[in-house]
């Protein structure tokens, strides 16, 4: 049918204008190969990532601060909007594939856990205990497109989106940012290895540039907005911000992403990585500490984090005994495994299961069952 061609002649008519570093769509991989439609590969993914059912959840999964009275702090599904179009901002500036990167950045935090970096560290505690493996969100995310969404059938996404997913981690800041090629066998191998050597993991580098763009922009996504929240909270004051940061950055968010942006396209234009000058990325270190001393670290006191301890252990316990015995009236089963295919039921153990649940909760659906528990 000609306008079908016609049609996918125009999806990739952008591409003649790429950068000669950037992924075209002839060289997105997929585990399972499947027939294109008018849309490309990188593109059909974005819709696959927004149609999910989890995409949804996003809405009501912290950021930094959990269960606020203030309508505008932010939750997750913000965070991801904002590194999204930070990470299309810098994409075609440089003349890369926009697709790829709006991909990676709207999936990059799926596998994130009720209560942000504090559920995650939880849920973490249990999987070493449990199966002896570590829980990160990133590599959660990877395994719940390829191995929970769609049922248990997982969503066949390009490699490239998923490596991108799994190398996004915006916590380990670099002044440059170089990709590193990789088989469909040799992602696979990194994301497996991930759950035993997860500090190995935290050095994989991203397969495609996109995917570089999309991990700095992690960083840029989160580091102004999240002193925007701290100081309409009355956790912080602007003049907070010591002077030789907000003297490079600003003292805002919008003048952090507008400077953290002009400086990595200047560095960064025609060149086979990302890269911000050397002035910027101290001072961006220095604000990331700023951050994590005066934010992070102060979001939960200690006896909030020691309540949530106690109550995530609690429902994973719960859930793990209705598994054993089978109880259907289970949220466990109501919400989740009533949906799964039988493949997936017969490739995870309950105790996997579990975390997978928990996993994927809302804060609210948590905050309720461990109430209840």
């Amino acid at each position: 049918m000609d306008y079908i061609k016609e049609a996918k002649t125009n999806f990739l008519a952008l591409e003649k204008t790429y950068s000669k570093y950037a992924t075209k769509s002839s060289a997105a991989m997929r585990f399972t190969l499947e027939k294109d439609d008018i849309r490309t590969p990188f593109f059909h993914d974005i819709d696959r990532i927004i149609h999910a059912l989890s995409y949804t959840r996003y809405s009501d999964k912290t950021q930094v601060y959990s269960f606020t009275d203030n309508d505008h702090i932010s939750k997750r599904m913000i965070h991801v909007q904002l590194v999204s179009k930070v990470a299309r901002t810098i994409g075609r500036a440089l003349g890369l594939n926009t697709d790829l990167i709006e991909a990676i950045a709207l999936g990059h935090d799926i596998g994130h856990t009720p209560l942000g970096h504090t559920g995650e560290a939880l849920l973490d505690e249990i999987s070493r205990r449990e199966l002896n493996e570590s829980f990160a969100h990133n590599i959660q995310s990877v395994r719940h497109y390829m191995e929970i969404e769609n049922f248990g059938l997982g969503l066949n996404l390009t490699v490239q989106v998923l490596d991108g997913i799994m190398c996004h981690n915006g916590e380990l800041l670099s002044n440059e940012y170089v990709p590193i090629p990789k088989t469909k066998e040799e992602f696979y191998a990194q994301y497996q290895d991930s759950y035993t050597n997860i500090e190995a993991s935290k050095k994989n580098h991203p397969m495609t540039l996109e995917g570089c763009v999309v991990r700095i922009s992690d960083i840029i996504g989160y580091i102004g907005r999240d002193i925007e929240d701290a100081i309409s909270l009355g956790k912080l004051k602007r003049e907070d911000i010591p002077q030789e940061i907000t003297s490079v950055l600003g003292n805002n968010n919008k003048d952090i992403i507008n400077n953290i942006i002009m400086d990595i396209v200047k560095n960064s234009l025609n060149k086979p990585y990302i890269k911000m000058s050397p002035e910027v990325y101290t001072a961006l270190l220095s604000l990331k500490k700023f951050n994590y001393k005066n934010i992070y670290s102060k979001s939960l006191s200690k006896e909030k984090i020691e309540y949530y301890r106690q109550g995530m252990n609690k429902i994973y316990n719960k859930y793990l005994n209705d598994l054993t015995i089978g109880n259907q009236d289970s949220i466990i089963y109501t919400l989740f495994l009533n949906h799964q295919d039988l493949k997936y039921l017969k490739n995870n153990s309950n105790k996997r299961i579990v975390i997978d649940f928990i996993a994927g909760m809302t804060d609210d659906l948590f905050q309720t069952e461990i109430s209840k528990a």
